[in-house]
């Protein structure tokens, strides 16, 4: 038997920081957790003396980090092609563009993607600019939220989008005054484009898991649920890419797969969803949740809302963005998806659409199905209704909170604020009257819409600031009465993570608990909320085997 003692540090156990201690690891499992400096080394020394030591260094020792909201293989694939995150500026990302191209000159399309919208006017870059640094060939680069892409005007050209090309349903060409499309492509205006994009070969998605896998778990992330297994966006289904990944025993996490709700149909394809749960499901992934996009974002005014937004005057407009499922058959749908045992997770910005998406569950029997108990969850929840907060405990949904996104960032203040005005943007990001109401928190982090990093997030959860940013983002809380404190922030990643993928033996250190773990380089309970972002990850590990930085000793 294979022994792993890991001793000199603080534990948190997934629920509450206990201070110093030690934890046994033998076959995958954690044997003992022991508080306080006691030599263990004695006591673990397994019959044939094969004893790992590990010293934490005065770190801290959690369960691995749980992604409740990721999309892994689409992150990895922006990391093998033309990688855009790294950028904040127009000038910064036509400058990595042009050496994109020009290091791949025989790539028929330009392909990556990861801008952010607060860097053009208006969230809305231009095929002009791209046409100064890729002119010969079409380029198609999703931005960080995946609701919009920027292309050339060669892309345009092959699409045969034009003046007099329609808006296509839900979603909207950018237009100039002439009603010519100016390059920025708005929800399911991207698929007009996205069906003449070459298809990615097996190959590169194979890649792009694996690329995506390492670079979770060198940020402590051990398992995480893919919030879009189906065609998306130009993405084709990563359930094959998973299940060749696993059968090959190359997957590392153990991964709940989200399989996508077609709002084109209806509940004929509840038996198409069953058949592709049991297809998929086995070893380390499983796709027993069902996903529902039910609005857009409200950067692009596509995010649903009980009211209209404003326009840059402050004055009511007409839109009051999109419901993408019709809220009365989305009760139907959920009903039939409960029925057939799947836990259904919704995407929610807007507070029609988090409200749309209780009515949904509350019609559904949210907590219940036959045999078990599903753990529905809603995602996002930028905006969610004073009226609303409660119902997230009185349902039994788990509140799936994408804490970094609750700051001050440009993305906030230009594209967000000001068109909705005072009342309404003191509702976002509520974390902290939903922890209060009752409701169980979950994290994760939308990869590749922001960084993975579960430290960057708590850090913002906690601050409602963002670490290391030297302007407004980084030195002024955003509605700070909505933080929430370290333990649950560090719980949320965590157990409660854990628990929404129905790993109830994960998330904790406990006796009997799966060895998942992260040890960091330093103990940021002991030190100031504002330095809870420079913690870093020294090692993770699955089972008990260390899949960050590397299998066996450092």
């Amino acid at each position: 038997m294979s022994t792993v003692v890991l001793r000199n540090g603080t534990l948190f156990d997934g629920r509450r920081h206990l201070g110093p201690g030690a934890v046994v690891v033998r076959d995958g499992r954690i044997v003992e957790v022991v508080r306080g400096g006691f030599e263990t080394v004695a006591r673990a020394t397994s019959p044939d003396g094969d004893v790992e030591v590990v010293d934490l260094a005065g770190g801290l020792l959690a369960p691995g980090f749980v992604d409740a909201h990721v999309h892994a293989v689409q992150g990895g694939l922006e990391r093998i092609r033309c990688d855009l995150s790294g950028g904040e500026t127009r000038e910064e990302y036509l400058a990595t563009i042009a050496a994109y191209a020009a290091a791949h000159p025989h790539l028929p399309w330009i392909l990556g993607g990861g801008w952010a919208m607060s860097a053009f006017p208006g969230g809305a870059p231009t095929a002009a600019d791209l046409d100064t640094v890729v002119r010969d060939r079409p380029v198609f680069l999703p931005n960080r939220d995946h609701h919009g892409a920027w292309v050339n005007s060669r892309a345009l050209e092959l699409a045969g989008v034009g003046a007099d090309t329609p808006d296509p349903p839900h979603g909207r060409f950018e237009r100039g005054p002439d009603g010519v499309p100016t390059g920025t492509l708005h929800e399911g205006a991207m698929a007009v484009v996205a069906r003449h994009v070459p298809p990615t070969s097996d190959g590169e998605y194979d890649a792009a898991l694996l690329a995506g896998q390492s670079y979770l778990h060198s940020l402590g992330v051990t398992g995480w649920q893919d919030a879009i297994v189906g065609a998306y966006a130009g993405m084709d289904d990563p359930g094959p890419v998973y299940r060749r990944a696993d059968d090959r025993g190359d997957l590392t996490a153990y991964v709940v797969g989200a399989l996508w709700w077609d709002r084109d149909r209806g509940l004929e394809q509840v038996p198409d969803l069953v058949a592709r749960r049991a297809a998929y499901s086995r070893g380390r992934f499983h796709a027993t949740s069902v996903k529902v996009m039910q609005d857009g974002v409200a950067e692009n005014g596509t995010a649903a809302l009980t009211a209209p937004y404003l326009d840059r005057c402050g004055h009511a407009t007409t839109n009051t963005g999109h419901s993408f499922v019709d809220p009365l058959a989305l009760r139907e749908y959920a009903a039939a998806l409960v029925d057939a045992g799947f836990q259904i997770h919704v995407h929610a910005i807007g507070d029609r659409g988090a409200r749309e998406a209780l009515d949904a569950l509350a019609a559904a029997g949210a907590g219940a199905r036959p045999g078990g108990d599903l753990r529905h969850h809603v995602a996002h929840l930028q905006l969610v209704h004073p009226d609303d907060v409660a119902r997230f405990a009185e349902l039994g949904v788990a509140a799936n909170a994408q804490a970094l996104w609750a700051c001050l960032d440009e993305q906030m203040t230009e594209l967000t604020l000001p068109f909705l005005g005072p009342e309404r943007s003191a509702w976002q990001y509520p974390f902290g009257a939903l922890h209060r109401a009752g409701a169980r928190l979950v994290m994760g982090s939308d990869w590749p819409v922001s960084t993975p990093d579960p430290l960057a997030a708590i850090h913002t959860a906690v601050t409602r600031t963002t670490h290391g940013d030297p302007g407004r983002a980084g030195t002024e809380a955003f509605l700070p009465e909505q933080a929430v404190d370290l333990t649950t922030a560090f719980a949320a990643y965590t157990s409660g993570s854990a628990w929404i993928n129905h790993r109830d033996d994960a998330g904790v250190l406990a006796p009997g608990a799966v060895a998942d773990l992260v040890v960091l380089d330093r103990d940021p309970f002991a030190g100031p909320p504002e330095e809870i972002g420079a913690t870093r990850v020294v090692s993770t590990w699955v089972e008990g085997v260390r899949v960050f930085p590397g299998p066996g000793p450092d």
